[in-house]
């Protein structure tokens, strides 16, 4: 028998291993078995397990993994996307282990293992190892890419296929064949198939799962770059991928343009709208080509429309609650169904205890979140969100509690991913990360919350997203909340940095004010809340801002901060000891936007053939 004709079998969770090798699965069932075959030939000089995580599969793929006694499936509990499926495998696997990130629609050439090994080994500091990728005609794709810019974007987008052959300075894409040729570091590569070492994996830390699908490696070998790593491409190991199986959609093209807008805006914000309306020129130019580029220009162009995007969902394991949501409302009938719609799923399938609990509602808030299956409504007569936080927690059904302000969206998938965190040695309270929606706010207000998105501090605490979680030990220190405005200020205040978690979630939506009054309104509440705890960082915050301004268009909004936070300290010091609640009713409309999941033809395993690029034509 020759060597390319030897297979092995995986090792098990109590055996050890090289590699962990990671596969995110939905409906892969005609494609996971030739992975799987492929890899037992590498695993016959290769100590390797392999984990599997299945977002949610609905055809025959967990019946072909039950075929592979040896292969570790672990069920997400949902369509988590291709980070989130990633970040669940990854859990499972062991921590001295490198992990090998494979798309389910590949197939591993002999050899090629070996190879990535080797090239982690042989680069100093190398961090992740990306392979050759070649099509069914045996040629090599182009997968590899130069770090996004607003000069290359614009290059990608004007000249496309005319001038295939630019420099780098106009494009992100890597072509020609001499390319591929060599052992290389680059920016990012495609994220079907990459080798990390396990020193990376722990200095880098998990996938950010606000990229549900595309964009994701870009992040993640930029984070792996910034830890001090390269990324190495090496042409000796090769995998191949099918070109031709299946097709996308024109959602998924606008995701894949607009996660890059969203990669720009989390590491270079202040380029970002730059970078935003040369997509906008580009996908204008491809507009008359059909009518998947005219809907891909009018998404990048309406930001509103982002909310329709292919997003995942969450609904955990039927019949075990995996956590409490305890959401306290005061008259929240605009908005209370809007926030139940996404924990619908998991509190009718038994996973979430959700429960509302109406603090003096006069309104219909409690007949519509009965009316949500699986919710439980508790209503008090005190006006009081204390109150009604301490109510939810005595009757809640289980740790950890998440406190949920009843006019905040937080997606399901956020769910599994805060559980996870809080279950990490040390940590005992968190929250997901948050977004502020502004885009029906008046200029000022934008301008506030632009200032306030740049502060490090505003972004490393529990409270500013109206919603907060605790683990068991968190609850027990906590204890009952005293009468209060600012609980969540007082929550963080309980517990030192190392103690809190923000993970790489699905973010939390923040509707903001949209009058400039109804903002002053807020500030003017938040602030008498922190006064009464005896908390003052006026100057901190001050210097924090002015520490952020980089040209005029942030000292520009750096001035509204300032300018709306001190009107907002005079009118909170003028009405100190008052018990009036000012809340803001300008955002607080009813809606219908509705859930989208990503489509069956594609799936939320990270498939080459859902990827078309930046600047694709």
């Amino acid at each position: 028998m020759t060597a390319a004709e030897r297979t092995g079998s995986f090792a098990t969770d109590t055996d050890d291993a090289e590699i962990a090798v990671l596969i995110v699965t939905y409906n892969s069932a005609a494609e996971i078995g030739g992975l799987l075959q492929s890899l037992r030939a590498e695993a016959a000089d290769t100590r390797m397990r392999v984990i599997v995580a299945d977002n949610d599969s609905a055809d025959a793929t967990l019946s072909v993994l039950a075929r592979h006694d040896d292969v570790a499936v672990v069920h997400t509990g949902g369509n988590l996307g291709y980070s989130g499926g990633i970040n669940v495998a990854a859990a499972r696997a062991g921590a001295l282990e490198h992990l090998l990130i494979l798309n389910p629609d590949l197939r591993v050439r002999r050899g090629a293992v070996r190879a990535m090994l080797a090239a982690l080994r042989d680069r100093p500091h190398a961090g992740i190892v990306a392979p050759r990728i070649v099509g069914d005609d045996g040629r090599t794709a182009a997968s590899l890419f130069n770090e996004p810019r607003v000069l290359r974007s614009l290059g990608d987008a004007l000249l496309g296929p005319i001038w295939t052959t630019r420099p780098p300075l106009l494009t992100e894409w890597i072509r020609g064949e001499s390319a591929y040729t060599h052992r290389r570091s680059v920016d990012w590569a495609s994220g079907a198939a990459l080798l990390v070492s396990a020193e990376a994996a722990r200095a880098v830390g998990e996938w950010d799962e606000r990229f549900f699908l595309y964009s994701e490696e870009t992040d993640y070998c930029r984070r792996t770059r910034e830890a001090g790593y390269t990324v190495v491409f090496e042409p000796d190991a090769v995998v191949e991928h099918s070109q031709g199986k299946s097709g996308t959609s024109a959602a998924l093209d606008a995701l894949l343009n607009v996660n890059r807008v969203r990669y720009m805006r989390k590491h270079a914000p202040q380029r970002a709208e730059a970078f935003r309306r040369v997509a906008v020129v580009g996908a204008g130019l491809r507009a008359r080509k059909s009518a998947a580029h005219r809907f891909v220009f009018r998404t990048i162009r309406d930001e509103r429309s982002w909310r329709q995007l292919p997003r995942g969902s969450w609904r955990g394991v039927a019949g075990s609650v995996a956590a409490s949501v305890i959401v306290p409302a005061h008259d929240e009938s605009a908005v209370i169904e809007r926030t139940l719609r996404e924990l619908a799923e998991p509190a009718s399938a038994g996973s979430l205890d959700v429960h509302v609990v109406c603090n003096a509602c006069s309104d219909d808030t409690a007949l519509r979140a009965g009316a949500v299956p699986g919710v439980r409504v508790t209503s008090l007569d005190i006006a009081s969100k204390t109150a009604a936080v301490n109510e939810g927690t005595r009757a809640a059904a289980t740790a950890p509690y998440i406190v949920l302000d009843a006019d905040i969206h937080l997606p399901s998938t956020a769910i599994p991913t805060l559980l996870r965190a809080l279950s990490r040695p040390g940590v005992q309270a968190g929250r997901p990360p948050f977004e502020y929606d502004t885009l029906d706010s008046a200029p000022l207000v934008r301008a506030y919350y632009r200032a306030r998105s740049r502060i490090p501090a505003m972004s490393a605490a529990l409270w500013g997203g109206g919603v907060y979680a605790l683990g068991s030990t968190g609850i027990e220190r906590v204890g009952v909340l005293p009468a209060l405005t600012a609980d969540d200020f007082y929550v963080d205040s309980l517990f030192a940095a190392r103690e809190k978690a923000i993970p790489l979630s699905a973010p939390a939506r923040v509707r903001m004010p949209t009058t400039t009054k109804a903002l002053l309104s807020v500030l003017t509440r938040n602030r008498r809340g922190v006064s009464a705890l005896g908390h003052d960082a006026g100057r901190r915050t001050l210097r924090d801002v002015l520490s952020t301004v980089r040209g005029p268009g942030s000292m520009a909004d750096a001035a509204a901060f300032i300018a709306l936070t001190a009107i907002a300290r005079l009118r909170a010091r003028r009405s100190a000891g008052s018990d009036m609640w000012e809340r803001d009713d300008s955002s607080r409309e009813r809606d219908g936007v509705a859930m989208f999941t990503l489509p069956d033809r594609c799936g939320s395993a990270r498939n080459e053939k859902c990827l078309t690029g930046p600047g694709a034509w």
